[in-house]
C-alpha cells in the first residue's frame, strides 16, 4: 500500500480520515447487525453453564466445559473489541459508547455464570486432582490446571473468600484517598519562566517543563512541585501506610510470608530474583554516575540538579522526519535479522488493516495493540513525523507479533502471555530499531538516538530498581508492625538517590518529597517487571544481533510459547535467565558502552 499523508489532528472528524489509514473492524464483524446477533447468541448460550453444576469430577464434562468456556472468551473478545475499539478511535460517538455498555454487562454475566468452576475443582479430594492432570483428554489444559492447583494452597475456604471479597471496598480507602488527593484536592501555583511568563503547574504539565531548556523554568516547576507535596507529607505517610498494611493483611490471610512473595506468585517468581536484581544494578552505579557527569559537564553547569536531569544534550529537532510509509520501511530493516517468517507476517499485518494510523477528533490518545486470538491484533497509533512515532510504531508491532504468533501456536487457554513478559518483544523491536537507525544515522542523530537509549535505561531500570528498593523498605517496616513516618521516608529517600545518582548529581532536599507522589507504590512489588522486561529484550536482541546460533530461532520460540509455561521456564529456554544476574548485566554493561560512544561523539 502507497501510503499519502492524510490531512488529520485534533479537528479532523472520524469521516474524514480516509478508510486505508483506519483498522479494519470489519475483520471481527462485517457489519453492527453481526455484531447484535453474536451479542445475541452468546447472551442464550451462558443459560448451559448450569447444567455443569457439581459435575467437574468427570473428565467428559469438564473437557467439554472448558471448551464451552474457551468458546465464549474467544467469542466476547471479539464482541467487546468491536465496541471498544471503535469507541477508542472516536469517542465523540454516542451510539458506539452504547456498544461497549452493552459488552459490558455481558462480561459481567459471563463472569457470573462461570465463577463456579474454579471453586468447584478447587475443592476436589487430591486423587481427584492427581487423575485430572494424568487425563489425556485434558492435555492442553495441564499447565492451567497445575497452577490452579499450585495457587489453591492459598484459597480461603468460600465463606471466607466472601468476606475478604467484600472487604476490598473498605480497604481500598488508603489507596483512592490518595488518588483523590493528588489528582482532585491538590492544585499547584502557577510557575515562571525567565522571562516572567506564568505558566500552569500540575502533574501533567511538569514533565514538559522538565523537558524545556529554560532553566528557571525547570527550577520553579520542581520545587514547587515537590514542596506542594512536602505540604501533605503526614497524610500521604498514612495514606501509604494504609494500602501496604493492606496488603500485608491480604497476604498473610492468604497463607503467604508477606506482601513481597504474594506479589511475584502470581508468576512464581522467587524473592531471590527480585533481591538479585536490586543486587546486580547496585553493583552496576558506577556507569550511572558517570552518565551525569556527562551530562553536567556537557551542558556547563557548574551544579547537576534534579531539575537538569530530564534536559536533552542535543538540540537536534524532530529527527528523522519520515512519513508513514518510510518509517514502516525503516521499521522493517530494522527488523530483518528476526527472519523471513517474521518479516513475511509483518508485512502483511501493516498492509492488512493492523493499524489505526492518524489522528483525529476524539481519538483515545496514546498507542497500543490489541490481540484478538481468532481475528488478528490491532494497534492504535496517533503517527508524527518523528523518530520517537518511528519507535512507538516498532514497540506496538512487537506487541502485535507477540499476540499473532502465540495465538496461532497456541490453543486459546495457554495463548495469553503474562503481564511479566509483556513488554519483552515491543523493546527487544525498539532497540533492534535503536541499532539499525544508529547505523545510517549522522553524528547529531547519534548523539541523539545515543541519549535517547541512555535515558531509557536510566528511567527503566536504574530509577524502576529504585523503586523497588524502596518498596522493599516500606514493606519491611509494615511487616514489623510500623507506620511510615513522614520524616523516615524522607531521608531514606534522600539517602538512595545519593546512592544511585553519585557525587555528580546536587541532592536537593526538595526530592525528599518525591516519594509521595509516585502512584505505583500503591500496587506493591510492580516496578520491578520493567527493569527484568528491559533487561530479557536487552539480552535477546544482543544475541540476535550477534549472530548467535539458535537465537532467531529461540526468540520465535518465546514469541509463539504465550502463557504455555511460567514465564521465568519460557524465557529461560529461550536463552535468558533471569535467575541469574546475566540479562540485568547485558544491558548494563550496554549502558556503559553506549555511554563511551556518547562521550566520544562529543568530543570530537
Amino acid at each position: 500500500m502507497t501510503y499519502k499523508t492524510p490531512e488529520h489532528g485534533s479537528n479532523i472528524n472520524r469521516k474524514d480520515i480516509p478508510s486505508e489509514y483506519k483498522w479494519k473492524v470489519e475483520h471481527i464483524f462485517k457489519n453492527l447487525e453481526e455484531w447484535q446477533k453474536a451479542c445475541n447468541t452468546f447472551q442464550q448460550e451462558l443459560t448451559l453453564y448450569k447444567g455443569y453444576k457439581g459435575q467437574l469430577a468427570d473428565t467428559s464434562k469438564l473437557l467439554a466445559l472448558f471448551q464451552l468456556r474457551d468458546k465464549h472468551n474467544i467469542d466476547f473478545e471479539n464482541i467487546y473489541a468491536y465496541a471498544r475499539l471503535q469507541q477508542d478511535s472516536d469517542t465523540t460517538d454516542q451510539n458506539i459508547q452504547a456498544l461497549v455498555g452493552k459488552a459490558e454487562n455481558l462480561m459481567i454475566e459471563f463472569n457470573k455464570v462461570s465463577s463456579f468452576i474454579e471453586p468447584e475443582i478447587n475443592n476436589f479430594p487430591q486423587e481427584v486432582k492427581d487423575s485430572l492432570l494424568k487425563a489425556s483428554a485434558l492435555n492442553i489444559y495441564h499447565f492451567y490446571l497445575t497452577d490452579l492447583f499450585r495457587l489453591s494452597k492459598h484459597i480461603l475456604p468460600e465463606e471466607q473468600e466472601s468476606i475478604l471479597a467484600q472487604s476490598h471496598l473498605a480497604t481500598a480507602g488508603a489507596g483512592n484517598a490518595f488518588r483523590s488527593l493528588v489528582s482532585a484536592d491538590m492544585t499547584f501555583p502557577n510557575v515562571k519562566d525567565n522571562s516572567g511568563k506564568d505558566h500552569p503547574l500540575s502533574e501533567g504539565s511538569y514533565l514538559l517543563n522538565m523537558l524545556s531548556d529554560d532553566r528557571f523554568l525547570r527550577e520553579n516547576s520542581f520545587k514547587t512541585l515537590m514542596n506542594r507535596y512536602h505540604d501533605y507529607r503526614n497524610t500521604l505517610a498514612t495514606t501509604l501506610t494504609g494500602s501496604c498494611r493492606a496488603a500485608h493483611f491480604y497476604a498473610t490471610t492468604h497463607n503467604y510470608q508477606n506482601t513481597l512473595t504474594q506479589a511475584l506468585d502470581s508468576d512464581k517468581i522467587p524473592t531471590s530474583l527480585y533481591d538479585g536484581l536490586i543486587d546486580t544494578v547496585n553493583d552496576n552505579l558506577k556507569a550511572l554516575h558517570e552518565y551525569i557527569e556527562l551530562k553536567r559537564d556537557f551542558l556547563g553547569f557548574d551544579e547537576f540538579h534534579f531539575y537538569d536531569l530530564y534536559t536533552p544534550i542535543t538540540t537536534i529537532d524532530k529527527p528523522f522526519a519520515y512519513d508513514f510509509q518510510k518509517a514502516c520501511e525503516h521499521v522493517k530493516a530494522s527488523l530483518t535479522p528476526l527472519g523471513e517468517e517474521y518479516n513475511q507476517l509483518l508485512a502483511k499485518g501493516i498492509e492488512n488493516g493492523w493499524i489505526d494510523i492518524y489522528e483525529n477528533k476524539g481519538k483515545r490518545s496514546g498507542a497500543y495493540s490489541w490481540g484478538l486470538y481468532s481475528v488478528h491484533p490491532f494497534v492504535l497509533l496517533n503517527y508524527q513525523p518523528q523518530y520517537n512515532s518511528i519507535s512507538t510504531l516498532a514497540h506496538e508491532l512487537g506487541h502485535a507479533m507477540h499476540s499473532f504468533l502465540s495465538d496461532k501456536t497456541q490453543e486459546h487457554i495457554n495463548s495469553n502471555y503474562s503481564i511479566f513478559c509483556a513488554e519483552v518483544a515491543s523493546t527487544t523491536n525498539e532497540i533492534l530499531l535503536l541499532e539499525h537507525t544508529l547505523s545510517i544515522a549522522s553524528k547529531e542523530e547519534k548523539i541523539y538516538l545515543l541519549s535517547q537509549f541512555l535515558e531509557a535505561v536510566r528511567t527503566t531500570v536504574y530509577r524502576q530498581v529504585q523503586f523497588a528498593e524502596f518498596e522493599k523498605f516500606i514493606h519491611s517496616k509494615i511487616e514489623n508492625g510500623e507506620s511510615l513516618q513522614a520524616e523516615v521516608l524522607e531521608n531514606y529517600w534522600l539517602d538512595i538517590n545519593k546512592k544511585y545518582y553519585g557525587d555528580a548529581l546536587t541532592i536537593d532536599q526538595e526530592i525528599a518529597s518525591e516519594w509521595s507522589r509516585i502512584p505505583h507504590f500503591y500496587s506493591p512489588f510492580y516496578v520491578y517487571k520493567y527493569a527484568t522486561g528491559y533487561s530479557a529484550a536487552t539480552a535477546f536482541a544482543a544475541s540476535i544481533l550477534e549472530g548467535k546460533e539458535t537465537a532467531v530461532e529461540k526468540y520465535l520460540g518465546f514469541l509463539k510459547a504465550g502463557g504455555s509455561d511460567y514465564s521465568l521456564n519460557i524465557l529461560k529456554t529461550a536463552g535468558v535467565d533471569l535467575n541469574t544476574p546475566m540479562p540485568v548485566t547485558i544491558t548494563l554493561k550496554k549502558f556503559a558502552e553506549k555511554l563511551q560512544e556518547l562521550k566520544t561523539l562529543l568530543n570530537k
